[in-house]
């Protein structure tokens, strides 16, 4: 009996001291990248959770062996020696993979703090590597990055109390996203920090601006409207929303929050500009030249409300002539009659585009209608002077 009992005691320790012979290995592992020996103790950690290895059928259950692991990968990314850094292909999301490893087997906590700490310096390296992929326009890995740190902070384990929602983060994966093209991924983000009110109307114009990136104008509008109503003050997401409209000829809509716009903010040139390209469009020409004098009452030099007030001119007279040419030839007082009203158009539209090309110089489309005004009114000294600075700009 007394053998039998020494026997079983024999078995009981021989079985007791595999099992520290493969925790020895994590410590060894430790050991080894406590000391900057980053290869070897890159090994004796796999040994530890190799399933084809007998003696890890101890280390493998145990979450320091994977608090370890996640540990060394870490120190694996913060390397500079590029032969450490070989060693894996992406250390960050290894070493996460390792911690929550750790997380799982620990259903008692009792390396809780220990892991906590690991994954809030692994949050500040994410971020580093988030940063890097912005810098060197590598936005899948800026979101990939963004996203785990998120990953990391929805952890049980991370949660504060009260909970905190970091809204930085969560914005920057929309950005990230929207870069990348990923427009899915960039709404989910910007929905979720809009929410949290995160950066107030320009998210609202950026889940906009995504929607309309997919052709999809209507959830677009609705993004719009919606930020509109929580900030009635924004007159970019009104902008958007105008742009829309036109763009969609839904004019009754694009007039109705254009006049919302210019009541909000009536010293925006911007405002007139665009009612006036609306009434220009509609054909209500008279409103358009009121509209576009407007604008440039509140910014002199506006290109755009100068090309387009000589345009509007400049057409009129080309409508003008056409009512001339229409004239029998038996009858050339009424032909010169009525060319003489074209002249008076062209005339008007004169110093228009003369104004749009000293505000621009370099803009052709102003120069040849110049060109042109200048030779139908027989203005062959500046007519001589404009074809010279075009073929300058050649």
């Amino acid at each position: 009996m007394m053998k039998k009992t020494i026997l079983l005691l024999a078995i009981l320790v021989t079985a007791v001291a595999g099992s520290y012979a493969q925790k020895g290995k994590v410590s060894s592992a430790q050991t080894l990248k406590d000391s900057g020996k980053l290869d070897k103790a890159l090994e004796a950690i796999n040994e530890a959770i190799d399933p084809n290895n007998e003696k890890a059928e101890k280390s493998i259950p145990w979450p320091r062996t994977w608090e370890v692991r996640g540990e060394i990968y870490h120190d694996i990314y913060k390397s500079k020696d590029e032969n450490y850094k070989k060693l894996a292909t992406d250390p960050l999301a290894t070493s996460l993979e390792s911690f929550k490893k750790a997380i799982e087997l620990d259903t008692k906590g009792t390396g809780s703090n220990g892991v906590k700490i690991n994954l809030t310096l692994l949050i500040n390296d994410f971020t580093d590597q988030a940063v890097k992929g912005f810098n060197e326009n590598d936005y899948e890995l800026a979101l990939k990055s963004f996203e785990q740190i998120l990953d990391i902070q929805s952890m049980p384990l991370m949660q504060e109390d009260p909970p905190t929602v970091d809204t930085v983060i969560i914005f920057n994966a929309g950005l990230a996203a929207y870069n990348a093209e990923n427009y899915d991924k960039a709404i989910k983000y910007y929905k979720e920090a809009a929410k949290y009110n995160y950066n107030e109307a320009r998210t609202y114009e950026l889940i906009a601006a995504s929607y309309t990136n997919q052709q999809d104008t209507v959830n677009a509008l609705a993004a719009l409207q919606e930020g509109f109503e929580k900030y009635p003050e924004s007159s970019s997401l009104l902008v958007q929303m105008i742009n829309i409209y036109m763009n969609a000829n839904k004019t009754d809509d694009a007039m109705k929050y254009l006049e919302l716009a210019i009541e909000q903010d009536p010293e925006n040139a911007s405002f007139y500009f665009a009612k006036g390209a609306l009434n220009d469009k509609l054909g209500n020409t008279d409103d358009a030249v009121t509209s576009y004098e407007k604008a440039l009452e509140l910014k002199d030099d506006y290109f755009d409300a100068y090309y387009n007030l000589g345009a509007i001119y400049y057409n009129k007279g080309v409508k003008q002539l056409d009512v001339a040419n229409a004239v029998p030839t038996n009858q050339p007082d009424k032909y010169e009659e009525e060319k003489t009203k074209a002249d008076k158009e062209f005339e008007k539209a004169i110093p228009y585009m003369e104004k749009a090309s000293e505000v621009n110089p370099e803009d052709t489309y102003s120069l040849e209608s110049l060109k042109q005004l200048y030779y139908r009114l027989k203005m062959m000294d500046k007519f001589d002077e404009v074809n010279k600075k075009l073929e300058d700009l050649k």
